[in-house]
């Protein structure tokens, strides 16, 4: 029997596969096509500290080999997230990861707040918003608001925190150092692109945000760049993502130093495709007689 079996900051998954926040809202769609049980853990949609309707309508693109989304994070909030989502998601053999978002300091705080005393097994702190106090500039961008949420949302977590990184910024490493400094307990990366698409037979953007997040298989390359540069920079351990589709794509990453990963848009095109990524490491450890799947992190330096 080959261990699949990864742990982040004292959290032990079964595999290393996980789900990619807002691609898989909170597994009740999913349950229908499988038994959730089979993955290391459920990503959950983005949690506010109130609903948040989302932006205006068209909001989503799809593109060669990828899509756009301007979804602006639409959720009901924490209050309907404790009382519908969270049992559901415990009637399953899996760790639980909550995405939490916010417009301020004060909102990420609340919600892990709330969160700190819920069956919850990890918070992933969406960093990718943008700091309404600050102008509008996302908190993943500028170093020193990265390190101050970090350290902020640790003082009201109970459970460990990720941080997601955003790669819309120069330096990834100065971002994963940031975060790092701010006592994160393990980092996720990458979140979209920033991107655009025009439609031009009406002439006008395809989406009514302008800009949305480009994600699915062109970011790829990019992603296992980013994720091979935070593992040189950094000693926390990392959850890659961007454009994964299969197990191959998964073993990518965690040769370049991802302890686990998450799958995203594919589910989106396959809704079985959380649960073949886990099924496809398996069958790669068995190709190429890998005993333990830590063998395969960070090999490639």
């Amino acid at each position: 029997m080959r261990n699949t079996k990864v742990t982040l900051a004292g959290v032990e998954l079964k595999n290393p596969v996980m789900t990619a926040s807002g691609t898989f809202g909170s597994g009740a769609e999913y349950s229908e096509f499988y038994d959730l049980s089979v993955l290391g853990a459920v990503v959950t949609k983005g949690v506010a500290s109130v609903p948040w309707p989302g932006n205006p309508t068209p909001r989503i693109a799809e593109t060669k080999s990828g899509m756009l989304n301007a979804i602006g994070l639409q959720n009901p909030g924490i209050d309907v997230f404790l009382e519908r989502d969270l049992p559901f998601l415990k009637q399953y053999d899996t760790k639980i990861i909550v995405n939490v978002c916010g417009r301020t300091v004060e909102d990420y705080c609340a919600v892990a707040e709330r969160l700190s005393a819920e069956p919850v097994d990890l918070l992933e702190i969406n960093v990718s918003c943008p700091n309404v106090k600050e102008g509008g500039i996302a908190f993943g961008q500028d170093p020193r608001a990265l390190e101050n949420i970090t350290r902020e949302v640790k003082k009201y977590a109970a459970q460990p925190i990720i941080m997601k990184l955003s790669p819309n910024v120069t330096d990834i490493t100065e971002m994963a150092r940031a975060a790092e400094a701010g006592g994160a307990d393990v980092l996720s990366l990458i979140n979209t692109l920033t991107g655009m698409k025009i439609d031009i037979h009406r002439r006008t953007f395809a989406i009514a945000n302008r800009t949305g997040g480009m994600s699915g298989p062109a970011v790829k390359p990019v992603a296992v760049r980013m994720v091979y540069q935070t593992a040189q920079a950094v000693k926390l351990p990392i959850i890659g993502m961007g454009g994964i589709c299969d197990g191959e794509d998964a073993v990518e990453f965690i040769l370049a130093g991802a302890t686990a990963v998450a799958v995203g848009t594919a589910n989106f095109a396959d809704p079985y495709a959380a649960k073949k990524v886990a099924e496809g490491i398996e069958a790669y450890m068995e190709q190429y007689q890998v005993e333990d799947i830590r063998e395969l992190t960070g090999q490639v330096r």
